[in-house]
């Protein structure tokens, strides 16, 4: 089939016709792209200020992962999980290693690590913990995101994800975001399981207050119960640590990781626990076609070559620190409040002057992408490639459209 090159107008209008609308994007058509900016198709720039919800936290088209693609294109793609590849251990070590765990379960999609965490929390409960069969439950926290799978929304609080796609998955406990004590008193003899977002994201970048990991932690360890920190979007260096639950010193028993393990270019997830955790499974309980396949391997191991320099990591400090300056200068200019860890922000515009929505459209025509979530609330995201200048004028125009 021959590629047709829409403009704007058309590219919009024959997405709407031939795709399930499934999603409400804002109405640019993003041609090429490289570091913190995308191009259109009518060759406008903008900058990019939300990363693919943290999948390109190095920018789009890294030339170090860009040439580790290319290089493992010209050798091995795929064999499924039925061969070992040369890429593989290599992979899985280094990211063992980065989580300080003693294996790893590489999967696609940040949803599939979830049920992967999920479907390991159970096994664990009932062979190591000895909970009865079919009662294990896992404590989950309201307003979370852990992905989009029957299961999952199953246990979300956002009307919007979850009605009509019952009957749901019994087996998990919702006690409220940041309160520990609420979750210590969920715990019961067949509790398996805590997971939770060190923050969430799309609730809006909401960060607990400071002990509320070191309390759960504790009650944890005490109770016999996982603690499985979901990192798919938080990790990697977004939050200025390699992992946002470092921010406490706390140490889970599992990772779910996502998203920024591609490096922008292929879905890569992946579980990291020690082996009294992760040794549960046995061949065929568990598996994917693409999980662990080469040239996500070859990527995945080159983003764990960008993360092992620390570089990213300091960049999202540093430069956190100076976006959370400039947006809080907003504050009673139209912001009633912004809530940042590292390069990760979530922006609470006075709803009387518009919503997120409008926010980000309007954001758009001066050449910003975000993304609204929640009423007035937007969330900022950039590539942790991104520049001060680069910075400074996001919040530029995110003060010019305030002024509106």
């Amino acid at each position: 089939m021959t590629t047709v090159e829409f403009r704007t107008p058309d590219a919009l209008a024959a997405a709407e016709r031939w795709t399930a609308h499934n999603y409400h994007p804002l109405p640019v058509v993003v041609a090429e792209a490289e570091g913190a900016w995308v191009t259109d198709v009518d060759g406008r720039r903008y900058l990019d200020m939300l990363a693919g919800y943290s999948a390109l936290n190095f920018g789009h088209r890294h030339p170090d992962l860009v040439a580790a693609a290319h290089a493992q294109l010209d050798r091995l793609t795929l064999t499924s999980r039925a061969f070992v590849h040369d890429q593989f251990a290599t992979f899985c070590r280094s990211l063992a290693e980065l989580c300080g765990k003693d294996l790893v379960l590489p999967m696609n999609t940040g949803a599939e690590a979830v049920e992967t965490a999920i479907k390991v929390a159970r096994k664990w409960g009932y062979q190591v913990k000895g909970v009865p069969d079919g009662q294990a439950e896992i404590i989950v926290a309201d307003g979370n995101f852990h992905g989009r799978t029957t299961t999952i929304v199953s246990f979300s609080t956002d009307p919007e994800a979850r009605a009509d796609f019952g009957p749901y998955t019994p087996g998990f406990v919702v006690v409220p975001y940041g309160d520990a004590e609420a979750l210590a008193a969920a715990i019961t003899p067949n509790t398996v399981a805590v997971l939770v977002e060190p923050i969430q994201g799309e609730g809006g970048v909401l960060i607990p207050a400071a002990g509320y990991f070191t309390r759960v932690r504790e009650v944890c360890t005490e109770q016999n119960v996982l603690l499985i920190a979901d990192e798919i979007q938080s990790g990697l260096g977004r939050t200025g640590k390699t992992f946002a639950i470092e921010h406490e010193g706390v140490v889970p028993d599992m990772y779910v990781l996502g998203k920024a393990l591609g490096g922008g270019i292929v879905p890569v997830s992946a579980v990291a626990a020690n082996r009294d955790v992760l040794g549960v499974l046995k061949p065929g309980e568990h598996g994917s076609t693409f999980g662990g396949n080469a040239l996500a391997c070859a990527v995945g191991s080159a983003v764990l070559d960008l993360l092992g320099t620390g570089e990213f990591q300091d960049r999202s400090a540093r430069l956190g620190a100076h976006l959370q300056a400039g947006l809080e200068g907003l504050i009673g200019k139209g912001l009633v409040a912004v809530r940042c860890r590292g390069l990760w922000a979530g922006v609470d515009i006075d709803p009387a002057l518009m919503t997120g929505r409008q926010a980000c459209e309007r954001l758009a025509e001066r050449g910003v992408l975000a993304k609204d979530t929640h009423g007035s609330t937007i969330r900022l995201a950039p590539p942790l490639v991104v520049t001060e200048a680069d910075l400074d004028h996001a919040v530029a125009q995110l003060a010019a459209v305030l002024a509106s």
